[in-house]
């Protein structure tokens, strides 16, 4: 029996998610001993630290143990010990981040969205697919445990026929003046890869194709409700992406689905409706081109004010 040590880069680890999620994530299962492989051996993850803040990357290692950080990417790259290299940094540029790692041979996992384009999704999912490496998108709204007993009912044909479904989700997020903002400001600017429909809807697409019903075509309004916020320094800037929509969805079957999301306002409840199971799609990275194709008909939607049908992806 012995443990077996694999380097994960994490990009953005600095990051709320990158930090309180990803690196969280990781530090507990090293503390578990790692994963366990045929044989009695584990697989034990040593995570790497990447960012732009050598200030605030010393002191995240430091607070973990004093694991390894730089901020010089392609250092990292050719680092014969890193297996993974994982993106949790903001969406814009992430095709080109991934795209360096997969030329360097080496897996990928990406934060949704896994780009800004479906071009640009499709030719990443191509890319990982001709270079045979392992590659996968976050998708954790599939393994929280309430969802978990959600797909166990909906197994077992407890809901019976399904007529109609609402998702409602709502999170009040502070535009800075009195309060510090709960989200980086990148979010809420267009040339950073911001916007609610590209951040949230890969979620809705998942989580929708996996329980309930592949969505054919889509209808969608979305507004700014909130145009000017504080940066983390304190600066004004003008709010150029939406922070609500309010979309249509048309399931296989005929189903509807009523689906409100803000990140300018709160729900009485959490936001509610997602499940584990399905048939994974030929490669995981396609799965996250199909959340990027749901945002573009989202958008589409908004400017035409019409009905948006889903074309099927293909590799």
């Amino acid at each position: 029996m012995g443990t077996r040590p694999i380097g994960i880069v994490i990009e953005g680890a600095t990051g709320r998610l990158g930090t309180t999620q990803h690196l969280r994530s990781l530090m507990a299962i090293r503390a578990e001993g790692g994963l366990p492989l045929g044989g009695g051996d584990s697989l034990v993850p040593e995570p790497v630290l990447l960012g732009r803040n050598p200030t605030r990357l010393a002191a995240l290692a430091a607070a973990n143990g004093g694991l390894k950080w730089s901020t010089e990417r392609d250092a990292y790259l050719t680092d014969p010990d890193i297996a993974i290299y994982f993106d949790a940094s903001a969406t814009g540029g992430r095709p080109e981040r991934a795209g360096a790692a997969i030329a360097a041979g080496k897996h990928v996992y990406l934060e949704k969205p896994i780009a800004e384009t479906l071009p640009e999704a499709l030719a990443l999912a191509r890319r990982a697919q001709r270079a045979g490496l392992k590659n996968g998108v976050v998708q954790d709204k599939l393994f929280l445990p309430g969802l978990q007993k959600l797909r166990k009912l909906y197994d077992v044909d407890f809901f019976g026929q399904v007529l109609s479904i609402r998702l409602d989700f709502g999170w009040w997020v502070f535009d800075g003046e009195l309060h510090p903002a709960q989200r980086p400001s990148w979010n809420y600017r267009k040339e950073t890869g911001g916007g609610l429909v590209l951040d949230m809807f890969a979620h809705w697409r998942y989580i929708f194709d996996r329980l309930l019903g592949e969505i054919r075509a889509v209808s969608c309004s979305h507004t700014t409700a909130i145009p000017r916020r504080r940066d983390e320094r304190g600066n004004g800037y003008e709010v150029d992406v939406e922070d609500s929509a309010f979309a249509t969805f048309e399931l296989a079957g005929g189903v509807l689905a009523q689906v409100s999301s803000s990140w300018a306002s709160r729900v009485k409840r959490d936001d509610l409706g997602h499940v584990v199971g399905g048939a994974p799609f030929p490669s995981p990275l396609l799965e996250g081109a199909k959340g990027v194709q749901l945002a573009e008909a989202c958008h589409q939607s908004n400017r035409e004010r019409r009905w948006i049908d889903l074309p099927e992806l293909t590799l």
